[in-house]
């Protein structure tokens, strides 16, 4: 489902902090480290937890290659976060689908909307939500009708196939948008 949504529709409601690029602030600062997690080098990575669960943040500044990067950087907190290594094939799919997801949610930013700016990650042990924040206008939208066929277009379908709910926010003044997504966890 596409949506506009700041948030997921059910009891969740919004984003401490505008964490999700809505109105009301930026971004929620990152707490303590998790201990024994493994993460990125430079400057260029966060990670910490909030109320609502564990959130690992990365800038793609002056990076090159971000969709593996972006894909590297959400298998080690898939790892951190017990997603990784997987004990059963619904354990391993659901890991796989988040990576995917990352995966076309950058490449949009890349193709679409001049790169991506920010990646967060947040896992609460029932949904991961995953935000790509870029500089670009438009709006992101499923390609109607999807041809299966058809080269290239598939990767909003893709997300709208894969995960709970999809959306845009943006912020009143600022340039850009943050694209989210959720997955459930693992049963």
């Amino acid at each position: 489902m596409s949506t506009t949504r700041p948030y997921s529709p059910g009891d969740r409601g919004p984003e401490p902090s505008g964490a999700s690029g809505a109105s009301g602030g930026g971004a929620p600062t990152a707490s303590a480290p998790d201990p024994g997690a493994a993460v990125p080098s430079g400057p260029s990575a966060s990670q910490g937890s909030t109320g609502g669960g564990q959130v690992r943040r990365l800038s793609f500044e002056d990076q090159s290659g971000v969709v593996p990067l972006a894909r590297d950087f959400t298998r080690q907190a898939l790892y951190a976060w017990g997603w990784l290594p997987a004990a059963s094939a619904d354990q391993r799919a659901a890991a796989e689908d988040v990576l995917l997801v990352v995966s076309e949610l950058v490449t949009n930013a890349c193709l679409h909307a001049e790169g991506p700016d920010h990646l967060a990650i947040t896992c609460d042990n029932k949904v991961i939500r995953i935000e790509v924040t870029d500089r670009g206008t438009g709006q992101p939208a499923p390609r109607t009708p999807h041809r299966a066929g058809r080269p290239g277009g598939h990767g909003m379908f893709i997300v709208q196939r894969l995960c709970l709910d999809w959306g845009v926010v943006r912020a009143p003044g600022v340039a850009g948008k943050t694209v989210w997504a959720e997955l459930g966890a693992p049963a």
